[in-house]
């Protein structure tokens, strides 16, 4: 006998549970609290379940009715409906925080803690600021919802301002937060998967270097007489001779530095390839270093802010002093010390190209080889240290000689394992500066 509405209303509690029962294995259970709830019992796969509804009145009898007759549906199609609400209840909590912009700051907090292959902290920055271009366009749209024209039409607002590598860097960026949202199952397919070639490639530019011998001269004599407010000289002085990445340089604090062993370690999360890297300090660098010990030895970085000492100098500070010295971008960039060094090294003839490579930290695609390369050239790469300072001290001097790369180049003084001496500094280009100077 089915139920009624008014004998559910009317079931009072009693001291245990019990059931009332309507059709097709739908009831209700009363609880010795008073409270009812909507219950289906039924057999799927040889095996007898059970299905809860919810609870009377918030589901009326019409309301269970339906949803057992729902349920009876799944049955029929091979489909076990307890199985079902627990996939709807998980898809649920997954859809709650399901918006582009939700998920795509989820997979840069994982990329900044994705162990050795984790974005440096500069790399998050600028990777976030271009995920931030999309929030106005597909940010609060579920990710489930968007389609390739939804994307398409995002990033070709920023590549209409001319910023054409901001716009294919922030597709690829689109591409990488949608193929993390397949693999955590919330995304069945990348919409960026057939956009490849829908926008304009921009002009690809290198950075500016100086790599002919008979300029390199003229570049540090420049460097010698720049002043500074800060310590942005200082910096120049001493990128040439270890030749590391900008962000390297000016973000060095003062417990990297082994001056006593002539190292330089800089932590593996400062560094592109995610792994530590020893620079071997020339006599002329431990002297420079030395020299900015005197200054700012008290504080952490090497190169502080202009305006806190908690901080390193921004990252266009370096560049911003070679334009003030004449030097145009095409010409000469903070990063164009590296291009100099690797050009001059491998030209010279007296180094490894293995050697050469490790000194600039570049990485290797053998995984094999890039282990046993890892300390099997330290030796070449403190004595090549030495020689490149030396190297840069002869050219330094070389005032108003035009020589070719070559002669310039053996004109450079071998090294041994006498070569001992003093550095000679010129002290009157004002390379010592009082403490209280910020």
């Amino acid at each position: 006998m089915q139920l009624t509405d008014a004998a559910v209303r009317q079931a009072k509690p009693k001291d245990k549970s019990y059931k009332m029962a309507d059709s097709q294995g739908l009831y209700i259970q009363v609880m010795p609290s008073g409270s009812k709830h909507w219950k289906m019992k039924y057999r799927f796969a040889g095996r007898e379940k059970k299905l809860s509804f919810g609870e009377y009145p918030r589901v009326s009898l019409r309301d269970a009715r339906s949803l057992r007759d729902e349920a009876r549906n799944q049955i029929t199609k091979g489909i076990d409906p307890s199985l079902e609400k627990r996939r709807n209840r998980l898809r649920g909590h997954v859809a709650a925080g399901n918006s582009f912009s939700d998920i795509s700051r989820e997979y840069c907090d994982k990329r900044r803690r994705d162990g050795d292959k984790a974005w440096a902290p500069s790399t998050a920055k600028r990777c976030e600021y271009l995920l931030s271009l999309l929030d106005s366009s597909i940010g609060k749209m579920p990710i489930d919802e968007i389609e390739p024209i939804d994307v398409l039409a995002a990033v070709r607002k920023i590549e209409a301002k001319g910023k054409l590598e901001s716009s294919r860097r922030t597709m690829q960026l689109a591409g990488a937060v949608f193929r993390y949202a397949v693999a955590s199952a919330r995304l069945k397919s990348d919409p960026t998967r057939d956009l490849r070639g829908a926008l304009i490639n921009p002009t690809v530019t290198h950075y500016g270097a100086i790599t002919d011998a008979s300029q390199v001269g003229p570049l540090l004599r420049a460097i010698d007489a720049y002043k500074s407010q800060g310590m942005t000289d200082w910096a120049l002085k001493l990128a040439p001779h270890v030749f590391v990445r900008p962000g390297e340089l000016r973000s060095a604090q003062w417990e990297e530095f082994d001056l006593e062993a002539r190292v330089w370690t800089i932590p593996a999360e400062k560094t592109k390839m995610r792994k530590p890297h020893h620079v071997p300090l020339s006599r002329q660098s431990v002297e420079l270093v030395e020299q900015i010990r005197s200054i700012t030895a008290p504080w952490s970085y090497i190169f502080p802010s202009l305006w806190s000492r908690k901080r390193p100098m921004s990252d266009n500070t370096l560049n911003a002093a070679l334009r003030r010295m004449g030097y145009a971008s095409s010409e000469m960039t903070a990063h164009g010390f590296r291009a100099m060094a690797s050009t001059l090294l491998n030209e010279s003839g007296k180094w490894s190209y293995d050697a050469i490579e490790r000194a600039l930290a570049h990485g290797d695609n053998n995984r094999v080889r890039a282990a046993y390369h890892r300390g099997a050239h330290w030796e070449e790469r403190v004595t090549m240290a030495q020689w490149w300072s030396d190297y840069l001290d002869e050219r330094r001097a070389d005032v108003g000689q035009k020589g070719d790369e070559g002669s310039a180049l053996s004109a450079a003084p071998e090294i041994t394992s006498s070569s001992s001496g003093s550095v000679v500094i010129n002290h009157d280009l004002g390379w010592r500066r009082s403490r209280g100077r910020r």
